[in-house]
């Protein structure tokens, strides 16, 4: 799988998987219904305690990126149940960003600018 930990970060753990698992799941590197590790076979691949993985999965299923089926594993929930909240979430922030650039002196058509060349980057990269 694609994780790994840094030790450097002043993060528990189990929040660095979260937001792995999240930002793989947002791009579409896991897609729908795709089944994750379980929760023995990721602890042994990143080398940590199964409890870590286990508090990142409930985080994971709490906030509706991944389901449970008994007996077969965690799957990645459709979009439609996390979507909504992560896209929220990122309005804010980019509020907060475009907000914090005005203060800084950039100019409307500045950001623009930006924003057109990073949708470009993306685009180009989605292909």
């Amino acid at each position: 799988m694609l994780i790994n930990i840094d030790y450097q970060d002043k993060r528990p753990i189990y929040e660095q998987i979260t937001e792995k698992l999240q930002n793989l799941i947002v791009k579409g590197v896991l897609a729908e219904n795709d089944k994750i590790p379980s929760v023995r076979n990721m602890a042994i691949e990143l080398s940590i305690n199964p409890n870590t993985i286990q508090r990142a999965y409930q985080e994971l299923e709490r906030a509706g990126y991944i389901y449970t089926v008994k007996g077969r594993g965690n799957f990645v929930s459709p979009s439609e149940s996390w979507k909504k909240d992560k896209l929220g979430e990122a309005m804010k922030d980019f509020e907060e960003k475009v907000t914090e650039l005005i203060h800084l002196g950039v100019s409307g058509d500045e950001m623009h600018r930006h924003i057109d060349d990073v949708v470009k980057k993306e685009g180009t990269n989605n292909d």
